[in-house]
């Protein structure tokens, strides 16, 4: 089992979008030396507090600045897009940085509907994902020489492709594909283990995967206490709300005193984020244990934002010595997760 790291590049208040891209590659570069096996970006639109909205771009800035680890989407949300140009994008990175690029595909907007449509034109588009799926393969897969469109570069990449998911439409159609298949469960964990049955028992063998890879997404909040880890979270816990009341923001500093949120907010926020592990080492232990050993996943991706980028180093560097210490693999030439490389953020 690997573990695996999601950043949605915050911008916290206070700092800028560069800030953010800065402490993305920061943070990628330390994921690397800490044993971690990919690094995925997500595409949101329309929101001051993250800064991934270019996926692409920022994977490439990701793998540039790093030397062996994977980087990838986590994901790209494929009706926003043509698939041609997502090949041509992803088959750039990968003839760029060879057998190091991922491509999560998912079919939510990553934003408002307003946005939606102004990235869409129409709204169709996700009625066409499986089949928008399967283009995007096809331009990736062997050269055509007599083919009309072909991705140039992207043909002959065969860039890994995933389906992720938070409810059980993508689990049967990565199923259904014969591909690996991530589960967003760290802000959607309702149907979690129904979606891992799901795939588990429809899986096809495919020319892509022989036997299922299931990912699930676990939000982390680590800290040297759990007053601390827990006081820490309150960022994430505020931005959230803010959010899901129509007012997106940059990440706030954390709070002790979150009563600004309504209580029926408050409620969906702690349902929503409640596939997490959050405290001390100890209790960051204890929870991610209790998550693997019920829901089994081939690979475990840690995500979580934090206003200081140095207790998010922090929490991410606790995060991989508690999975090394539950038996997951570290990436070859990873240091000690003690050691603390010297890095500068760029």
């Amino acid at each position: 089992m690997h573990y695996s790291i999601l950043d949605l590049a915050p911008v916290a208040e206070g700092q800028t979008a560069r800030d953010a891209l800065a402490n993305t590659l920061d943070l990628a570069r330390h994921a690397e030396d800490w044993g971690y096996h990919r690094y995925w970006l997500a595409e949101h639109h329309n929101m001051p507090g993250i800064a991934s909205a270019a996926t692409a771009v920022v994977v490439g800035h990701v793998a540039g600045g790093t030397r062996r680890i994977r980087v990838g989407s986590g994901g790209v949300m494929l009706p926003n897009h043509a698939p041609l140009v997502i090949a041509e994008q992803f088959g750039t990175l990968a003839t760029l940085f060879p057998g190091r690029i991922d491509l999560g595909l998912g079919r939510a907007p990553g934003t408002d509907m307003a946005t939606a449509r102004a990235l869409r034109r129409h709204m169709e588009a996700s009625y066409e994902f499986p089949q928008d799926v399967l283009e995007l393969i096809h331009y990736l897969d062997a050269p055509e020489p007599q083919a009309r469109v072909r991705a140039c570069p992207g043909e002959g990449t065969q860039v890994p492709v995933w389906i992720l998911g938070s409810s059980l439409y993508g689990a049967q159609l990565a199923a259904y594909l014969g591909l690996p298949y991530a589960f967003a469960s760290h802000f959607a964990p309702a149907q979690l283990a129904e979606a891992a049955e799901v795939y588990r028992s429809a899986f096809r063998p495919s020319v892509w995967r022989d036997r299922p890879h299931f990912m699930m997404a676990v939000g982390l909040s680590a800290a040297a206490t759990d007053a601390e880890a827990q006081y820490l979270r309150s960022s994430q816990i505020l931005s959230f709300a803010r959010l899901r009341s129509g007012q997106p923001g940059r990440l706030p500093p954390p709070q002790a005193d979150l009563s600004e949120i309504a209580p029926q907010v408050r409620a969906g926020v702690d349902q929503a984020l409640s596939c997490a592990a959050v405290g001390s080492p100890l209790s960051v232990r204890a929870a991610l244990s209790r998550l693997i050993e019920t829901y089994r996943p081939d690979e475990v991706m840690l995500t979580g934002m934090m206003h200081s980028h140095a207790a998010r180093l922090t929490s991410f560097r606790i995060g991989a010595e508690v999975m090394r210490d539950l038996g997951a693999m570290p990436s070859e030439e990873a240091l000690p997760v003690s050691a603390e490389p010297d890095r500068r953020i760029a």
